[in-house]
Order: C-alpha cells, then structure tokens, then sequence
C-alpha cells in the first residue's frame, strides 16, 4: 500500500464539454471546466510518507493510484479516479491506418 500526498487547498475540475472559441486565432474549441465537489488534489504518490506542514496530509492509497489523475474526496475520505474528458468535438473515435 502506497501513500498518497493530499492538498486540500486545490480543488480539481473536469472537462464536461467543448464551446466554440469566439477568437479565430486561437483552437477552435475551448473546454467546459467543472469543479469537482469535494475534491482534494492529490500532489504525490510514495512509499513511505514523510513530515509535511499542514494543511497537507498523508492517507493511504492503493498502489495503482496516481498524482493529479486521482483526487481525494474530502466528504467520503476515499480516493477516486478523475473522470476522463468529454470527446472533443468532430472526434468519434480513433481511426486505424
């Protein structure tokens, strides 16, 4: 079991759409960001925790876990995978070559 790195000043967000850009200079598309209720970045993934100042803290985590996919839900104490973007508009899958 690894130890997971929590910040709970730093919320994280999830793209949940696409909306046209309104500048022609830029991409042509601009995310939707959505912050995640209750959620603490996860900064750091480790073996073996060391002294940290607060407000950072240590839980555990499963060895899988990973820093800033993953955040720790500050209601459930539990942490969670961060939720995979929406499809950038005009993509509807991969193509093979």
């Amino acid at each position: 079991m690894k130890k997971a790195l929590i910040d709970p000043t730093t919320q994280l967000q999830e793209i949940t759409g696409w909306t046209l850009n309104p500048d022609s200079s830029g991409p042509k598309y601009l995310p939707v960001l959505v912050t995640i209720p209750n959620s603490a970045r996860v900064a750091e993934v480790i073996d073996q925790a060391f002294e940290v100042a607060p407000p950072l803290f240590w839980v555990d985590c499963a060895d899988d876990v990973v820093a800033d996919q993953w955040y720790y839900d500050t209601a459930t104490q539990q942490i969670i995978v961060v939720p995979p973007p929406a499809p950038y508009p005009g993509t509807t899958g991969t193509q093979t070559v």
